[in-house]
């Protein structure tokens, strides 16, 4: 506190060196006569110095490091040196006094005046080197004024007492008030510090944690990739020895097998789904549709779950169209109506439509356990769970109301949420509405023809052996002559000695190559027009885009025969593939 009360004392000086200097010049000039002219210009010549000495004193000391034990010394040096400008100020008294004219002694005193009140407001940071100046000078005039027998200048001499008297008193509250405000800003600069410091540990939190989730989504898009090669090789060598003669014990061990086979390749497609929507490679394709085909389709597909449970699944008819993507949609709403169905015991699921306004709620109620306020943001984080500390993969993997939000999200849209804890819950999405008369059924899936034969040269290209002879088993089955390569190489290689008809590749190949790269190599040989499919296990984002920007049709492993099978059909046709070869629209991969 005392170093910054010199700091702010010393920098007070400066403001007053040339003021102080054309003043004495001014009283020399003014009250210089015969009888005082030396003792005047000695006074004059005395206080510029004195001024000069201290405003370089100041600057000097403002320039260096003062410590407290520097600080207390400092504070004697000052009060001996200001009782000395004090007692000079004073002295002007005896210099003039006496030896001028009337008015030249009124002008001495409102000097002294204004010298006084001019040095509390610039001492009073530090209150005793004021008390110190301001008697210093009030003795010494005070001495001059007695001695001259005379008693208007005796009555003088007391008014000056009481005018130092209330000069020290708004010294010393001016002294408090600079204590508070160097108070305060200590205060200040420790609360800044502070936040400083907060600042930086949030930052390093938000980095880590972004560093989190990156290796998450990164050991979540390495752990995909791995899986997908063996459980897509396990789905091709399933189709082969389907097509087997088997015995019925057989046939109920393969149906079993594929069952299992099944569940792993919905949960793979799951994580998918959200890998597509960290990536933002989800692109709504808007159009009119109505809602009632799609209650209908979700009800076939997912009635039975809640059949099984022993509750209710019902859904209202509507008439209401709305703008949207009816894929992402079916999407958003089978995720909400399975999550319903997940975690209700008892009563049972409504799906209903209601109108609002120029909006069209979408609703799934449910009877479940419902869901405490203080978690309903929570339940919209990727593998947040209820009542699954035991990650019963039965459960799911809890990603389902990460994708519906996230999916709301690329579409514009609304998903919100209401709950009573032990009653239940409703998901709400806002659709835009439209009018009924001009919504169309949503866009046809396009349904392979009765199994045909192909009459084809396929060229394969995986480094993962167990799929070249899953892929070649099943396109022999299918009529297909096939040849599969490990790398581009190889490929260029199988097809000059036999140009192939068809090429499907894996995305990622060996040293950090790609299919798209294999396809762009053969179609440079072969024909820009070559067809061709892309076939990934990939889930990163990066990857995401990467095999977006390609051009060529892309699947997901695991990939079921049968939409191998129509995707090899519109391909061979010349057609865009339709959405229900992936969990998403293909067109988003």
């Amino acid at each position: 506190m005392l170093v910054e009360q010199l700091r702010l004392q010393l920098g007070n000086i400066g403001s007053s060196v040339i003021p102080t200097i054309l003043l004495a010049l001014l009283l020399v000039w003014v009250l210089s006569n015969e009888a005082n002219a030396l003792a005047i210009r000695a006074w004059a010549g005395l206080t510029i110095l004195m001024k000069l000495y201290l405003a370089w004193d100041a600057q000097r000391l403002l320039a260096m490091e003062i410590s407290p034990e520097d600080a207390r010394r400092l504070l004697r040096r000052k009060m001996v040196v200001n009782v000395i400008d004090g007692a000079l100020w004073g002295a002007l008294a005896w210099a003039a006094l006496g030896t001028t004219t009337v008015a030249g002694s009124v002008l001495v005193v409102a000097v002294l005046a204004g010298v006084a009140g001019s040095s509390m407001s610039s001492l009073a940071p530090i209150f005793p080197v004021f008390v110190v100046f301001g008697t210093a000078e009030l003795i010494v005039l005070g001495a001059k004024l007695w001695t001259m027998d005379d008693p208007a200048y005796n009555g003088l001499a007391v008014a000056a007492v009481l005018y130092t008297a209330a000069l020290l008193g708004q010294a010393r509250n001016g002294s408090r008030a600079a204590r508070r405000a160097i108070g305060l800003r200590f205060e200040n600069h420790e609360l800044i510090e502070r936040l400083r410091v907060e600042t930086e540990h949030a930052q390093a939190a938000h980095r880590a944690a972004e560093e989190a989730n990156l290796a998450k989504s990164k050991f979540l898009a390495a752990a995909s990739h791995d899986l997908r090669q063996p459980i897509h090789a396990q789905g091709l060598f399933l189709e082969v020895l389907a097509r087997s003669k088997l015995s019925a014990d057989q046939y109920d061990a393969l149906a079993n097998a594929r069952a299992t086979w099944q569940a792993s390749a919905e949960m793979l497609d799951t994580l998918l789904d959200f890998s597509r929507i960290e990536a933002g490679v989800v692109e709504p394709q808007m159009q009119v549709f109505a809602l009632q085909p799609l209650l209908n389709k979700i009800e076939n597909e997912l009635a039975p779950q809640a059949d099984a449970k022993g509750i209710v699944y019902r859904s209202r008819e509507t008439h209401a169209a709305v703008r949207s993507d009816p894929a992402l949609v079916a999407l958003i709403l089978r995720n909400l109506v399975s999550n319903a169905i997940r975690y209700t015991e008892e009563g049972g699921v409504l799906v209903a439509c209601r109108a609002r306004g120029d909006q069209v709620l979408l609703e799934v109620w449910d009877t479940g356990i419902g869901i405490e306020p203080g978690q309903h943001d929570a339940i919209f984080r990727e593998f947040h769970q209820l009542g699954n500390a035991e990650r019963d993969r039965r459960k799911g993997l809890g990603l389902g109301l990460a994708i519906a939000q996230g999916l709301a999200k690329a579409l514009g849209q609304t998903l919100s949420l209401s709950s009573v804890p032990g009653r239940g819950s409703v998901f709400r999405l806002a659709l835009s509405a439209e009018r009924a008369g001009v919504a169309e059924e949503e866009g046809a899936r396009m349904v392979p023809g009765p199994a045909r034969v192909f009459d084809l040269h396929v060229l394969v290209i995986d480094d993962d052996e167990s799929v070249r002879t899953g892929m070649r088993q099943l396109l022999t089955a299918w009529g297909c002559a096939c040849d599969a390569a490990d790398s581009i190489e190889e490929a260029q290689a199988l097809a000059r000695a036999r140009p192939p008809d068809l090429v499907i590749s894996d995305y990622r190949l060996r040293e950090l190559r790609t299919g798209a790269e294999a396809i762009a190599a053969l179609r440079a040989e072969f024909g820009a027009d070559l067809p061709a499919l892309l076939i990934t296990g990939d889930t990163a984002p990066q990857r995401l885009r990467e095999a977006r920007a390609t051009g060529v049709p892309l699947l997901h492993k695991p990939v079921l025969p049968s939409q191998l099978y129509r995707a090899m059909t519109a391909v061979l046709s010349g057609r865009e593939l339709d959405s229900s070869f992936a969990p998403l629209d293909m067109r988003r991969a």
